[in-house]
């Protein structure tokens, strides 16, 4: 049987695409590595103004409510802050304007460990596929740290601002297919789900089995590694 991953890093950046995507991919993993003693923050590439179905919902006033959210969450994990990059819902490029975002964000805040949605999960079962923002923000993650932000001839106007190249040691894909890491989250499932439910406008036709089914998808990663719950991830080390 794997063990789950022991590694707790320094400081840590969560790159997701919506203001719930941290939470329900990476909750525990980033509560556990807050209280512990990381400097943890997230990075979320869109608005969230598309987050309802409602059509006289007013889309900047969700977008703002998000935010709120967000904040609210990120308090409840302990986190050092959030960031975000205000594109619109499903209208994410993969362009350089993106990679060199990101890529800021990691010569500033200088993570050892960076997470992200795995961009090569795409179907699950017949039911559901990996959404495009999703998908985007994994793509453009990983060019973000491998090999952009530790060289200094990507994006060059950065230095000359006086940011200094880094390289990121470690990336998680969250949400991905291929797991080869669990990372134990027994003490702070709580917090992750208290920290999902900050964000109240996706969770309108949730209930208490919502969060049972939380707790049962934990203890299912979990039982790889012989923890009561875990959060799985594809890990990549870089030398």
């Amino acid at each position: 049987m794997a063990s789950a991953d022991p590694f707790v890093p320094a400081r840590a950046l969560a790159v997701y695409a919506h203001p719930d995507d941290p939470e329900i991919s990476a909750g525990g993993t980033l509560a556990r590595w807050a209280e512990a003693g990381s400097e943890v923050w997230v990075l979320v590439t869109t608005r969230g103004d598309k987050g309802s179905s409602d059509p006289l919902a007013d889309p900047g006033e969700l977008a703002e409510l998000r935010r709120a959210e967000t904040a609210a969450a990120a308090t409840t994990l302990g986190l050092a802050g959030h960031f975000h990059l205000d594109y619109s819902d499903g209208e994410l490029p993969d362009d350089q304007d993106l990679r060199a975002a990101i890529v800021r964000h990691v010569r500033e805040l200088r993570p050892e460990a960076v997470l992200c949605p795995d961009p090569t999960a795409v179907f699950f079962g017949d039911g559901y596929f990996n959404h495009r923002d999703h998908r985007v923000t994994g793509w453009a993650t990983l060019d973000a740290i491998a090999p952009a932000s530790g060289n200094p001839h990507y994006f060059a106007d950065q230095l000359a601002e006086g940011l200094t190249v880094h390289d990121v040691t470690t990336a998680y894909l969250s949400g991905t297919l291929e797991p080869n890491c669990w990372v134990d989250i027994s003490d702070a499932l709580g917090r992750k789900i208290d920290a999902l439910f900050c964000h109240a406008s996706q969770l309108a036709q949730t209930g208490p089995w919502f969060r049972t089914w939380l707790g049962e998808q934990a203890e299912e990663a979990g039982r790889a590694v012989g923890v009561r719950y875990a959060e799985s991830f594809r890990k990549l080390t870089f030398e």
